[in-house]
C-alpha cells in the first residue's frame, strides 16, 4: 500500500495537485469497522452476500466491474477520478467453464508480486475490504468480446506489473484502468473508444473515464451493509 500511495502522490504531484495534497488527507477519517450488535452483524452478513451472490449471477463476459475500496489508497485511487469518484478499483469478466473470473491489475500489500490478476468473481467483490460494487457493458457486439478475450488472455500470459508510475506510454507495466483502457480500444479498433483524460500536461485514464462514457451503461450497483 505504501508504494501505491507514494506513486500516487507523484502522479498529482506531477498534474499539478499540490492544492489536493495539502488538504490534510492522510488526516481523514476513512470508513472503519463500526461495532455493532451480534444480531445486527449477522443480518448485515446476510444481506452482503445476497448482494454479492446476485451481482455474480448477472456478469456477463465483456462487463466491467468496479469497486470501492477501504483505506487510504482506495481514497487516492478514487481521486484520480475528475469527475465521479465512486470508485477506486475495476476490472474486466470473462465467463470461463460457466464461471466469471475477474482480471485486473493490482498492485500493494493485496498482490505483492504486483502481476496482473485472475479472480473469482465472488473474491473480487468481498465486501470484507470493499464498500460498494458495480457491473457496467459497452455496446460492442458478440465478435467484439471474443476479440477482447484474446487479447485479455495474451495479456494474462505476460502478466505485466502493475504500473506504479502510472504512465500510459509503457505495455510492460500497467494500472487497472490503464488496461481496460487498452484492452477495450484494441478489442474495437478504436483509439477513441474509451478517452483519455488530460490535466495540466498530465495525460492518464482515471476510472470515471470508462464509465462516463457514451458507450457504457451501468447495469447494477449497490452499497454494502
Amino acid at each position: 500500500m505504501k508504494k501505491i500511495v507514494k506513486s500516487i502522490l507523484i502522479v498529482f504531484f506531477i498534474a499539478g495537485l499540490s492544492a489536493l495534497l495539502a488538504m490534510n488527507i492522510f488526516h481523514r477519517e476513512y470508513p472503519k469497522t463500526i461495532a455493532i450488535n451480534p444480531a445486527n452483524r449477522h443480518v448485515a452478513d446476510l444481506l452482503n452476500k445476497h448482494i454479492v451472490d446476485t451481482t455474480v449471477s448477472l456478469l456477463r463476459s465483456g462487463n466491467i466491474v468496479l469497486r470501492m475500496g477501504l483505506g487510504a489508497d482506495s481514497y487516492l485511487l478514487s481521486q484520480m477520478n475528475r469527475k465521479n469518484k465512486a470508485y477506486s478499483h475495476c476490472g474486466i469478466v470473462m465467463i470461463e467453464n460457466g464461471y466469471p473470473f475477474v482480471y485486473h491489475s493490482i498492485g500493494g500489500e493485496d498482490n505483492p508480486d504486483e502481476r496482473l490478476r485472475r479472480d473469482s468473481a465472488s473474491f473480487f467483490f468481498s465486501p470484507k475490504h470493499n464498500t460498494s460494487i458495480a457491473i457496467m457493458h459497452y455496446d460492442y457486439s458478440d465478435d467484439r468480446i471474443a476479440a477482447l478475450r484474446q487479447i485479455v488472455s495474451r495479456y494474462y500470459k505476460e502478466k505485466p506489473k502493475f504500473d506504479m508510475k502510472f504512465d500510459l506510454k509503457t505495455d510492460d507495466r500497467i494500472y487497472c484502468a490503464e488496461f481496460i483502457y487498452k484492452a477495450v480500444n484494441k478489442a474495437m479498433n478504436d483509439t477513441s473508444y474509451i478517452k483519455t483524460t488530460s490535466f495540466l500536461g498530465y495525460t492518464f485514464v482515471g476510472i470515471d473515464d470508462l464509465f462516463i462514457n457514451p458507450h457504457a451503461h451501468i447495469i447494477w450497483q449497490k452499497k454494502f451493509k
